[in-house]
């Protein structure tokens, strides 16, 4: 697999996650802290996923658990602050992208049961490719949290983010 899209999108989102003053969101929703958890669970669980099919089990994708809000906070808890939690992601991304650009073209096809959520809205429940689970999060999952560290509230001092091309 070619993860470089997934590596570039890791890049910009770690680039907003380290900007100065992120606050609250204007929505109710997470915070800074609680996205970087969300994508250390995602990560864990879709690198679980892949390593399981190289092993020649068949496994579930489920994100339920990386949007339980216990366990996101157990996260944060587990994490010095956010430069902690800023590194670990960036390891947690590399290691998925290791794994994912070792995968076979046979392993990537696997056709994984997946089961993803939304603000209690299901997005998808039916198998998928694995390299299509890895490439949802290139496509899709990292650059949408992007927008919404981008969209947290920075205060008076509110600067625009330089994004990556």
């Amino acid at each position: 697999m070619d993860t470089a899209p997934l590596r570039d999108a890791y890049d910009t989102l770690l680039d907003a996650a380290a900007l100065p003053d992120l606050g609250e969101p204007p929505d109710g929703g997470w915070n800074a802290d609680l996205i970087l958890a969300h994508l250390l669970s995602v990560d864990a669980s879709i690198a679980t996923v892949a390593l399981s099919v190289v092993a020649g089990a068949r496994p579930a994708f489920d994100n339920r658990i990386c949007l339980d809000h216990r366990n996101l906070r157990r996260i944060v808890a587990e994490h010095s602050g956010r430069a902690d939690l800023i590194a670990h992601v960036r390891g947690q991304a590399d290691l998925l992208c290791t794994i994912a650009d070792r995968l076979s073209e046979e392993a990537a096809s696997v056709l994984v049961p997946s089961l993803l959520l939304s603000n209690d809205t299901v997005l998808l429940d039916q198998p998928v490719p694995l390299a299509a689970l890895v490439q949802g999060l290139a496509d899709n999952h990292v650059p949408e949290h992007t927008r919404q560290l981008l969209a947290l509230d920075r205060g008076p001092s509110r600067t625009a983010a330089v994004i990556r091309p």
